[in-house]
């Protein structure tokens, strides 16, 4: 490793960290914002996978910016796991727009805090540039494949849960997870399939733009070791002959 990809990668950390602490932030200011509501109810806003997967990414940000201030690659997993939280925020960033224009359609008016502005856009947007910006530097072990399943695991353990809570208290946290706002089970299956589609899609994606990257970034390091290699040769050789 160069002493520029240590220093980016070092950059890179503190930039974790402070991702995670828009992201801590977020979820308290929309904590505080929901107290306001007299219906408020603590188990509902811990329902919501906004929430849950902020949780996660806080986390996850923490971690691997510790890991990227005092190490020099991050394990492959982590990999994975960064690229799996990364989906979760974008999808929730994704969903939560789709809401708040499904709401204008019908004259229904969705307030948007600073706290959900942060937490469904601005982090999203951090955590994208975070993951391309490890991508570029390429120092760590290219994202499986496998990552387009591994990403369905939680999501999926959400939506069981959630689906069995909703019918136990008759609350959901998303309008399309109520059978009785989307025309029955077919409405909410329907909802569900293309969720897991936009899930596939973003994580599929991720993993090919991060493969194509890192090995941009081997091939940077490999010129620069060819070149190096040349110079140290014409030195040698214009030593040799002065001799």
């Amino acid at each position: 490793m160069t002493h520029r990809e240590r220093t980016a990668r070092r950059i890179l950390g503190a930039f974790r960290l402070l991702i995670a602490a828009v992201e801590l932030t977020a979820l308290v200011g929309n904590y505080e914002y929901v107290q306001g509501f007299r219906l408020f109810a603590t188990a509902n806003f811990f329902g919501y996978f906004t929430v849950q997967s902020a949780m996660i990414a806080v986390v996850v940000l923490v971690f691997a910016g510790v890991l990227a201030l005092t190490r020099d690659r991050d394990p492959a997993w982590l990999g994975t796991l960064r690229t799996m939280v990364t989906v979760y925020v974008l999808v929730s960033g994704v969903v939560f727009a789709v809401i708040v224009v499904q709401a204008s359609t019908i004259s229904y008016r969705v307030d948007v805090p600073w706290s959900d502005v942060l937490l469904h856009f601005v982090v999203p947007g951090l955590a994208l540039v975070a993951w391309v910006a490890d991508s570029v530097i390429g120092v760590n072990p290219r994202v499986s494949w496998a990552t387009s399943w591994w990403v369905l695991i939680f999501p999926s353990i959400w939506l069981v849960g959630t689906l069995w809570r909703g019918a136990e208290v008759g609350w959901y946290p998303y309008f399309f997870l109520d059978e009785t706002q989307v025309g029955g089970y077919l409405g909410v299956t329907l909802y569900c399939a293309i969720v897991l589609v936009i899930f596939l899609a973003i994580t599929t994606a991720l993993v090919a733009l991060n493969r194509r990257l890192v090995t941009l970034a081997e091939r940077r390091r490999s010129t620069r070791a060819e070149r190096a290699d040349d110079a140290e040769e014409r030195s040698a050789q214009l030593e040799s002959v002065g001799a």
